[in-house]
C-alpha cells in the first residue's frame, strides 16, 4: 500500500501560469501534493518509472500507460483495453521492470483501493508505489508536453496519440512526478517519444481505425454502419465492450485465433448449441459492472447506497442462479475453449456464495424489468424472522401501499372517473387516466387533483393526501433500507473472500457472448472460415460494411499477395471501386484475426502485426495542416513504424502537389516499401507509377475495369463501371476529362484540355518498355518463390502436386521468352 510521505511541487516558472483542464486552476505558484512510499535511489540499478491510469464509468477497463528511463531520455505510450485480469498490464510492467510505479490518489486509497492497483501491488511487491493527485492526469496537459519536449524526428507520434486520451492523461502526471523527484526539467524536443500497442494483439493506429470506419461511422456517430455495427449481435454490455475492444486490437496469435474461429464453427454446426447458449447468455446483466460495485465500500451509509447495495446483491443473486443453466448449455461442447469455460463453471465458489445468499435473501427474489417491481423485490429481498423490527416495518409499508390503493380507488368513485394507480421512481405513487374513457364536467379534473399533465390522451395527476401517503411511504422505505443494508453488509463481508471467481465468470459470459455474435453474423451473411498461412489470398471477398447499405450484394473480387508479389499498384477512373476495394481488405484482414468469418469464398491470411492506412484527402482544419501535410504526415509515420509483418493501404498519395512533384515521392515512397516484406496495396492515378514492375518483380499491377456504353442517341459515350478488378494497369486514360464532359463546363473549355493534354503527352509521357532480360529474370523470380511457398504450404498428395508443377512449367515458359537459355539453369 502506499504511505503517506507527502511532498510540494515547485512549478518550473513557464508553465506556472498554465490552467489545468482537470480543474485545478490555481497560478503562480501552485503546490500540487504528491505521496510516495519512498524517495528513488539513485543507487538502484532499475531506472524506469511508470504512470498507470484506468478509465472511469464506461471507459472502465480501458488502461493508459506512460514509461521513461531515468538514464535514458525516452518515454513510452501504451493505451489499451484490458479485461478483468489486467493480464496486460501486468505483461507489459513485467517487461518494463520498473523502479517505480505511480497512480492517481484516488485508485489507491485505503479501504478503497482499485482491483487494478491491489494486482499491481500483489504482481511488485518489492516495486516502489506512489500517489499522484487525480487532476494531474490530465490529457491536455499530457499532449502539451509531448509537443514540447518529443524531438522532432520522432514527432508523428502525435498522429497516432492524439485521441489516446488515458496514456495522454498518464504522460502528464508522469513528467510532472519526474520533475519533482530530480528537481529538474527537460529541455525542449529533447526527448524520444514513441508509442507500443499491447502485446499479442496488433496496431492500428486511430487514424486508421477511423479511415475504416471500425468503431465509428465518418459521416454519422450514430450510423451503426461500422465494422462494429455490422458485427454486434452481442446480449450482454461486456460482450459489446470486449467485441469493441478487439476490433481496434485484433489478436496476433494463429494459434489463439484459430481456437476462437473451431468455436464459431461447432457454434453455426450445432444449433441447439446457439440457440440455448444464446438464450442463458441474453439473461445474463453487465457483470464487470456488477463486480465494480459489489467490492466497493461506501464512506457513507446514505439511504441512496443501501438501495445500490441491496439492488446489487439481487443482481448478484440473478447472476449465480445462471451458473448451472449456462454449464447446462455448455455440457456437450467439443472444442477446447468451450470445454474450458465450461470447467471453470464447474467452481465450487459460485455455489458457496450462492447458498450463503440464500440464508438471508427469498428464494423467489429476482431481478425485474419495473421500477416498482424492483422496489418490491427489495423491499422483501430479506428472507422474514431475521430482523423482526424489519418485519414490522415492511407491513407497515404494505398498509400504506394498500392504503394508497383504496384512496384512489374511493376518489374513482366519488367522481366516478376510470383512475388507477400508478407508479415512477421520481413521483412515487400517483393517479392516472385515460382521456377518452372519462367524462368531465366543463372538461376540466376536479379541483381536488394537483400537478396535472396530460401526455397525448393520458392524464396524471395527483392530490395533497396521495402526496402524504407518498412521503409516509419513504420514510417507512427508508427504514426497511436501512435495516437491509445491514444484513446485506454483513453477508457482503462472508462471500467476499469467495467472489473472485465472479472474474472468470465475467470473462467467459463476454467471450461467449462475441463469438456468438460471430456466428449470428455468419447466419445472415455467407462468410467463410479463413486460413492462416504466409498468404493473403481472397477469393470472390467483398466489402462487409458495403453489403449492409447496398440493396444487391457487392461486386466480389479477388486478392493475392505472397512474399514474392507483396507490392499490388492499383489503377483505374474516379469511382470505379478503388478505395472501397482496398478498405475491403483492411476490414477483412481484422475481421479474421478476432477470430471471425470473412465475407469471400475462400480467404487466406498472413497475420499482420500493424495495419496502416493513408486514406482520404481531406484538410485539417484543427492542426492548420494542409492535405499534403497530412499526407506527409501519415506516410513519415507509416515509413516509420512498418516492419515485414504489416498491412499497409495508400490511397492516393501525391496529389496534394504538382504532378511532377507527386509522382517523384510516389516513386521513392514504393521503392522504400518495397525494401520492406510487408503486403502493400497502393491504388494511384499516376500511371507512370505502374512501370515501376520492369524494375521490382515483386511488383503486381491490377486495375479496375470500365466499359464505354453509347448512349441512345449515339452522340455520347459514358464510362459503365464494374467494379471488377483484373490483372494489369489500366488502358483508360483522360477519364478526368470524360468525367468533366458530363459535368456543366462549356464544351469549348473542354475541347482546350483534350488538346492540351494530348501535346504534354506526347512530349512528356515515355513508357518504358521491358526488355527480354528484365521480363526473363522476373519470370524466374516468380517461379522461385512459387516453388517456395509451393514447398511450405502444400497439402496436395503427390499426383496433385506433379499436376501443379507441370502447370508451373507452362506459366514459365509462357513468361519467359528465352526459356531454353535458362531451362538448364533450374
Amino acid at each position: 500500500m502506499c504511505r503517506g510521505v507527502s511532498a510540494r511541487l515547485v512549478h518550473d516558472t513557464r508553465t506556472a501560469g498554465s490552467t489545468s483542464a482537470a480543474g485545478d486552476g490555481e497560478r503562480g505558484s501552485a503546490r500540487p501534493a504528491f505521496t510516495s512510499s519512498s524517495a528513488v535511489s539513485a543507487h538502484n540499478t532499475a531506472s524506469v518509472i511508470v504512470a498507470v491510469v484506468e478509465g472511469r464509468g464506461l471507459a472502465r477497463g480501458e488502461v493508459g500507460m506512460a514509461s521513461i528511463d531515468l538514464k535514458n531520455p525516452q518515454v513510452i505510450l501504451s493505451q489499451f483495453a484490458d479485461n478483468s485480469t489486467y493480464a496486460k498490464v501486468v505483461t507489459k510492467l513485467k517487461i518494463l521492470t520498473p523502479l517505480e510505479i505511480i497512480m492517481s490518489n484516488t485508485a489507491c486509497d485505503a479501504g478503497n483501493a482499485t482491483k487494478l492497483f491491489s494486482l499491481i501491488t500483489d504482481n511488485f511487491k518489492n516495486v516502489t508505489f506512489s500517489t499522484v493527485q487525480r487532476k494531474y492526469f490530465n490529457e491536455t496537459k499530457g499532449l502539451e508536453h509531448i509537443e514540447q519536449l518529443c524531438a522532432s524526428e520522432f514527432s508523428t507520434v502525435l498522429m497516432e496519440v492524439q485521441s489516446k486520451y488515458y496514456c495522454l492523461a498518464a504522460v502528464a502526471a508522469l513528467l510532472k512526478y519526474v520533475e519533482f523527484i530530480q528537481n529538474s526539467v527537460y529541455a525542449p524536443k529533447s526527448l524520444k517519444v514513441c508509442f507500443q500497442g499491447s502485446e499479442q494483439t496488433a496496431m492500428i493506429d486511430s487514424s486508421s481505425a477511423q479511415n475504416l470506419e471500425l468503431v465509428t461511422n465518418n459521416r454519422d456517430s450514430r450510423n451503426r454502419h461500422t465494422l462494429f455495427g455490422i458485427l454486434n449481435y452481442t446480449k450482454t454490455p461486456g460482450g459489446s465492450r470486449r467485441l469493441r475492444s478487439n476490433i481496434l486490437e485484433p489478436l496476433v496469435d494463429a494459434e489463439t485465433i484459430n481456437t476462437r474461429l473451431d468455436c464459431v464453427q461447432e457454434l453455426l454446426q450445432d444449433e441447439e448449441l446457439f440457440f440455448s447458449l444464446q438464450e442463458v447468455i441474453s439473461r445474463f446483466l453487465d457483470t464487470e459492472q456488477l463486480l465494480s460495485v459489489l467490492v466497493q465500500l461506501p464512506k457513507q451509509d446514505t439511504v441512496k447506497a443501501a438501495e445500490s447495495k441491496i439492488t446489487n446483491l439481487i443482481y448478484l443473486k440473478h447472476t449465480l442462479e445462471l451458473v448451472d443453466p449456462l454449464k447446462a448449455a455448455l455440457r456437450s461442447c467439443k472444442t477446447p475453449l468451450l470445454k474450458a469455460y465450461y470447467s471453470s463453471l464447474e467452481d465450487k465458489r459460485f455455489g458457496i456464495i450462492l447458498e450463503k445468499v440464500k440464508t438471508v435473501i427469498n428464494d423467489d427474489t429476482r431481478y425485474t424489468k419495473g421500477c416498482l417491481n424492483m422496489r418490491t423485490q427489495k423491499c422483501y429481498a430479506v428472507r422474514p424472522n431475521i430482523n423482526e423490527f424489519l418485519d414490522i416495518a415492511r407491513r407497515t409499508y404494505t398498509e400504506i401501499v394498500d392504503d394508497i390503493a383504496g384512496m384512489i380507488a374511493q376518489l374513482a368513485e366519488k367522481y366516478n372517473l376510470p383512475l388507477k394507480t400508478s407508479f415512477s421512481s421520481s413521483r412515487g405513487f400517483f393517479i392516472q387516466m385515460n382521456a377518452d374513457s372519462a367524462v368531465l364536467s366543463n372538461g376540466q379534473l376536479p379541483s381536488e387533483f394537483t400537478k396535472i399533465m396530460k401526455i397525448k390522451n393520458t392524464y396524471s395527476f395527483t392530490s395533497a393526501d396521495v402526496i402524504k401517503m407518498n412521503e409516509r411511504c419513504q420514510e417507512s422505505l427508508r427504514e426497511i433500507y436501512h435495516m437491509t443494508y445491514l444484513i446485506v453488509c454483513k453477508l457482503l463481508s462472508e462471500v467476499y473472500e469467495h467472489i473472485h471467481c465472479l472474474y472468470k465468470l465475467s470473462d467467459t459470459v463476454s467471450m461467449l457472448d462475441m463469438l456468438l455474435s460471430f456466428a449470428h453474423t455468419c447466419t445472415i451473411s455467407d462468410y467463410v472460415r479463413p486460413e492462416f498461412t504466409d498468404t493473403l489470398a481472397i477469393k470472390q471477398g467483398w466489402h462487409p460494411i458495403l453489403e449492409k447499405i447496398s440493396l444487391e450484394k457487392p461486386i466480389p473480387n479477388n486478392t493475392y499477395l505472397t512474399e514474392g508479389s507483396n507490392f499490388v499498384i492499383i489503377t483505374g477512373p474516379n469511382m470505379s471501386g478503388k478505395s472501397t476495394y482496398l478498405k475491403q481488405i483492411a476490414l477483412c484482414q481484422i475481421m479474421a484475426q478476432i477470430g471471425s468469418y470473412v465475407p469471400a469464398d475462400y480467404s487466406s491470411f498472413r497475420i499482420a502485426e500493424q495495419i496502416f492506412t493513408r486514406i482520404g484527402m481531406d484538410d485539417d482544419i484543427e492542426t492548420n495542416a494542409s492535405t499534403f501535410m497530412k499526407e506527409m504526415k501519415e506516410i513519415a509515420y507509416i515509413i516509420q513504424n512498418a516492419n515485414d509483418r504489416s498491412l499497409i493501404i495508400i490511397d492516393e498519395l501525391g496529389r496534394g502537389t504538382s504532378t511532377e512533384e507527386g509522382i517523384g515521392i510516389c516513386y521513392a515512397v514504393c521503392e522504400y516499401l518495397l525494401s520492406l516484406k510487408a503486403f502493400t496495396l497502393f491504388a494511384t492515378h499516376f500511371l507512370e507509377l505502374c512501370q515501376i514492375d520492369a524494375l521490382y518483380p515483386n511488383v503486381e499491377n491490377n486495375h479496375f475495369e470500365v466499359q464505354h456504353v453509347r448512349s441512345s442517341t449515339g452522340n455520347e459515350e459514358k464510362i459503365a463501371y464494374t467494379y471488377t478488378l483484373s490483372k494489369g494497369h489500366t488502358e483508360e486514360k483522360n477519364y478526368g476529362l470524360k468525367a468533366a464532359e458530363v459535368s456543366s463546363l462549356p464544351p469549348s473549355i473542354i475541347l482546350d484540355a483534350k488538346n492540351i493534354t494530348n501535346h504534354i503527352t506526347r512530349q512528356i509521357l515515355q513508357r518504358q518498355r521491358s526488355t527480354p532480360e528484365t521480363l526473363r529474370q522476373r519470370a524466374v523470380y516468380h517461379l522461385a518463390t512459387r516453388l517456395v511457398q509451393t514447398a511450405r504450404n502444400s497439402r496436395l498428395d503427390p499426383d496433385s502436386l506433379r499436376i501443379y508443377l507441370k502447370g508451373l512449367k507452362k506459366k514459365y515458359e509462357a513468361d519467359c521468352p528465352v526459356f531454353g537459355q535458362t531451362e538448364g539453369q533450374l
